[in-house]
């Protein structure tokens, strides 16, 4: 299919998904979120896509939201049309892995999408920020939840109170990115991960990726229990048993998704 805001490719069971709006700096507005949903439920009903990459532009993931397209609603038409719920938050509940690979600014709705991936690869020249409150409001896509999760109350008060930017660097001090890498090498870390990913159990990873989630939301004694209750469901596939006797027998294992 062909979209007006994305350039969407699969290839070696990965689907890359570059936002493609370079006029707005990507900036996220119904139609991009509108194409997103879609190309997230395409992918995951296919199951020859085992993961899923997002990124942007050399110069920015994504500016925010559409501030031309935003300024104008009313209370009654954002809260009646469900704004943001509605179409934003479908990357949430992939229960396949979706990575971020974050170039230049990732800021107000272009931090809070690369948050709600399952993790954050970042180039050198990476920028995160919440600037909401430069424009009389505050983030409403996530942003001081899961950045107060993700780097601790004083960076997330500073980020969102002040509106400063956190370069890579910093990011990855303070856990909001897994890794840092050279603006060229930033797609193919990004897919060599994916494809890393898509080589495996797909049981096991939407297991694994089930429960770090949960960890957010559970006290430690339940998330554990949680967890042993299914590692032991995984016994029940194929893939366990394929697993282990590649383990032993000093092979690659060839993992079938049954």
């Amino acid at each position: 299919m062909s979209y007006a805001t994305l350039i969407v490719e699969t290839s070696d069971a990965v689907t890359l998904v570059r936002l493609n709006r370079p006029e707005a700096l990507n900036a996220l507005n119904g139609t991009l979120m509108d194409e997103l949903t879609a190309v997230l439920d395409a992918a995951e009903a296919d199951e020859s896509v085992r993961a899923i990459v997002i990124t942007g532009s050399d110069r920015a993931f994504a500016a925010g939201a559409d501030i031309k397209e935003m300024a104008p609603k009313s209370y009654a038409e954002a809260f009646t049309e469900d704004f943001i719920t509605r179409n934003w938050e479908r990357v949430t509940r992939c229960r396949k892995p979706v990575i971020a690979a974050v170039a230049g600014y990732a800021l107000g709705g272009g931090c809070e999408l690369a948050m709600m991936c399952d993790f954050i690869i970042a180039a050198d020249n990476a920028r995160f920020g919440q600037p909401e409150i430069n424009l009389g409001v505050i983030p409403g896509a996530g942003g001081t939840q899961r950045l107060t999760r993700f780097v601790g109350k004083s960076k997330a008060m500073d980020m969102v109170l002040t509106a400063r930017m956190m370069d890579a660097a910093e990011a990855e001090r303070c856990g909001l990115v897994s890794r840092v890498v050279p603006l060229a090498e930033l797609v193919p870390a990004a897919l060599e991960a994916a494809r890393k990913i898509a080589t495996l159990s797909p049981q096991a990873v939407m297991i694994a990726k089930e429960l770090v989630n949960a960890a957010y939301e559970t006290p430690l004694s339940q998330g554990v229990r949680m967890e042993r209750r299914l590692f032991h469901s995984l016994f029940a596939f194929d893939d366990q048993k394929e697993g282990m006797a590649a383990f032993v027998e000093k092979r690659p294992a060839k993992f079938t998704g049954r």
